[in-house]
């Protein structure tokens, strides 16, 4: 309740149904076992093994806002890794395909977001995304929490005509977390705040990808 109220809603999330679904979902299942409350709900980011991190509350809040989604849109997540932003999303009714490049990740992913979300419509996938996941495309949202150089500009294909929108952190050494909106033919894209995430990498061995 604190991280919501403070962290969250005074630092300009407005949206009720994330702010519900911040509520409902238990961060501590999605960090290391014997992790602190101050640690897991504190307002920055976390390791979780294989460096990587569950990224901060606000920046997944703030995120998922920038997507403007309504229940049952099909929301492509690229970089699961704790599974904590899958459980988010799954909580709020979308529909979840969800990509992680580290298989472990993956695995503990799913069964952290099955035990908190039962039933959800969730497809966990182990593969490399920086392309996307062209089999279940388009998308009304895709959401990425690892930051390329430039936009794979794969990703803006997938995403529904009809306004479908990217939010992704790109940039090298200044990142930015940017928007891009399809309109047809037509993408509109919109810079947001400066961040700092992870690489996200380019396709490797994991790139045919597999069901976990």
């Amino acid at each position: 309740m604190r991280m919501v109220r403070q962290d969250l809603a005074a630092a300009g999330i407005t949206d009720e149904s994330i702010l519900n679904a911040f509520m409902r979902i238990p961060r501590e299942e999605f960090v290391p076992s014997g992790t602190e409350l101050a640690n897991v709900y504190g307002d920055y980011p976390y390791p979780i093994g294989f460096g990587q991190t569950i990224s901060q509350p606000f920046i997944v809040a703030f995120m998922i806002q920038m997507l403007e989604i309504e229940p049952g849109d099909r929301i492509l997540e690229i970089g699961t890794g704790s599974g904590y932003q899958t459980a988010v999303l799954a909580s709020m009714g979308m529909e979840v395909v969800t990509i992680e490049l580290i298989p472990d990740l993956a695995v503990g992913a799913r069964k952290a977001v099955e035990a908190v979300v039962p039933n959800a419509d969730i497809k966990f996938i182990a593969a490399d995304g920086y392309y996307g996941w062209t089999p279940a495309a388009p998308y009304d949202g895709i959401i990425v929490s690892a930051a390329p150089v430039s936009i794979p500009y794969e990703l803006e294909e997938q995403l529904n005509p009809n306004g479908g929108r990217l939010v992704i952190p790109a940039g090298e050494w200044q990142q930015r977390l940017i928007s891009v909106t399809r309109d047809g033919n037509d993408w509109i894209m919109k810079e947001s705040l400066p961040v700092r995430f992870v690489p996200l990498v380019k396709p490797g061995k994991f790139w045919k990808g597999k069901s976990v």
